[in-house]
């Protein structure tokens, strides 16, 4: 029976989750300050912390950051969950920085509190069977390889897919992060349930609401039906949150709302509605720097990856090319029914020293389109190198450096301008050629130095 040591001076709050937490099955102990809790600490050894972070000689929660500074000193392996209200999430975020595990707001949702403390714990609980063990009994959802790079991604799947923590998934564009979540769905208790994907960067502002949440008939002019939002369909299952870097930040914090309790209400429906679902998140982008440019909430980033995931690049597991391509090659000829090429050494070897600026999804467009514009039975580095070389025809100003040793950020940048010149400076219809919205191609075209009169703006 894990012991949960209860941190408030409410007596009120006390009571209701001492008697929570007894009925659930834990062992509570119930103080009311700060010197108690260390006592207790000392003496009982608790397995998880509840804490509040205000009390009755502060109201600027400093006794509360000082009580977590002392607690991660004395046992730094005990998770603390701390409490707060949703005006001073401030507060909370302070805590996280401190080595806090979660946060949650007052007043708490039951069922939402008792799996953040069964998270905690499982996550903080010596480890059980992993290493090869866990890995080999992993339903991979189709991925492939065996680099030690993605050995320890698979490893940290392997733990963690049965508990409900949340997880960010990063990586470079085409490494494979909706794999990854895909995975950690098949592995999990929510296998049987719903796994939806929803790609953030492709929802206007406008359309958040809707989209996530749902709307009722007459909510809005289009609005000429029900209809259901993602966090609903995902009910009891897993809601994949690809390009969350991409979010706007008025967006973000409704985000945040439905996962602090996960309750939303649809548009034209003022009725709460409770969901059930475990969030993972996947960016390419570097969400620690936007958060110190305050392009991202920092209490979304803590309440978005308790546990963080990040893939390595295919330039990173090279030992993993020939797998990968051989299994494209076998996918496309068992759909389409080919037969099933044979790739020389040559051709290996050529493929195991491109730099892959698109990662994976590069590899497979590369395999796929040889094989159906070859349609031989043995493949040569030469097929592959004339495929490579009119990729390289479309994407490199005459007189410059050929397409393979182009950096990622060289080629992304490419793109930018040819779409620009396309679109004739076009921002909306830039943004819906490469498939991103206005938000992450403004970020892209600061990050790149690219100007833009403020009459093309203007049309876009």
């Amino acid at each position: 029976m894990s012991k949960i040591l209860v941190i408030d001076d409410d007596s009120a709050v006390r009571t209701s989750l001492s008697f929570m937490l007894k009925r659930a099955g834990y062992e509570v102990t119930a103080v009311s300050g700060p010197r108690e809790a260390m006592e207790e600490a000392r003496s009982g050894s608790p397995d998880l912390m509840l804490m509040d972070m205000n009390f009755s000689l502060s109201t600027t929660g400093e006794e509360g950051l000082t009580l977590l500074r002392q607690v991660k000193v004395f046992c730094p392996a005990v998770p603390v969950i701390l409490m707060t209200a949703w005006g001073s999430i401030d507060l909370a975020v302070q805590g996280m920085r401190l080595g806090a595990f979660d946060f949650i707001t007052k007043p708490w949702v039951n069922a939402v509190l008792l799996l953040r403390i069964e998270t905690a714990l499982q996550l903080s609980a010596a480890p059980g069977e992993d290493g090869e063990g866990g890995i080999q009994r992993l339903k991979r959802a189709g991925i492939v390889g065996k680099s030690a790079g993605l050995m320890g991604v698979l490893d940290t799947v392997a733990r963690i897919a049965r508990t409900d923590a949340s997880v960010l998934i990063t990586g470079e564009s085409g490494t494979g992060k909706e794999l990854i979540a895909e995975a950690i769905h098949e592995n999990s208790r929510r296998a049987d349930g719903p796994f939806v994907k929803v790609n953030l960067g492709g929802i206007s502002q406008s359309l958040f609401e809707s989209e996530m949440f749902g709307h009722r008939k007459g909510a809005f002019t289009d609005a000429t039906s029900d209809r259901a939002g993602r966090f609903e369909l995902a009910d009891r299952g897993t809601i994949f949150l690809d390009e969350i870097g991409d979010l706007e930040l008025s967006c973000q914090v409704k985000l945040l709302r439905v996962l602090q309790d996960q309750t939303f209400e649809p548009l034209g429906d003022s009725r709460p509605r409770k969901v059930d679902v475990r969030v993972v998140s996947a960016t390419n982008a570097d969400l620690g720097r936007m958060v110190a440019e305050r392009t991202f909430r920092e209490d979304l980033f803590y309440r978005i990856n308790l546990i963080t995931v990040k893939l390595p690049a295919l330039r990173d597991r090279r030992e993993d090319i020939p797998l990968l391509a051989r299994h494209f090659a076998d996918r496309l000829a068992e759909a389409n029914g080919l037969p099933r090429p044979e790739f020389s050494s040559e051709a290996m070897g050529y493929l195991s020293r491109l730099p892959y600026p698109g990662n994976v999804r590069e590899l497979k467009n590369l395999v796929e389109r040889t094989m159906l514009v070859c349609g031989k039975a043995v493949l040569d580095a030469s097929d592959f190198e004339a495929q490579t070389m009119r990729v390289a025809d479309v994407l490199r100003p005459a007189g410059e450096s050929p397409y393979v040793g182009l950096t990622l950020e060289e080629v992304e940048r490419r793109a930018i301008l040819q779409a620009l010149e396309r679109c004739r400076g076009n921002l909306s219809q830039v943004a819906q050629a490469l498939g991103i919205s206005r938000a992450s191609l403004y970020r892209r075209l600061e990050k790149f130095g690219i100007k833009v009169p403020a009459s093309a703006e203007r049309e876009g």
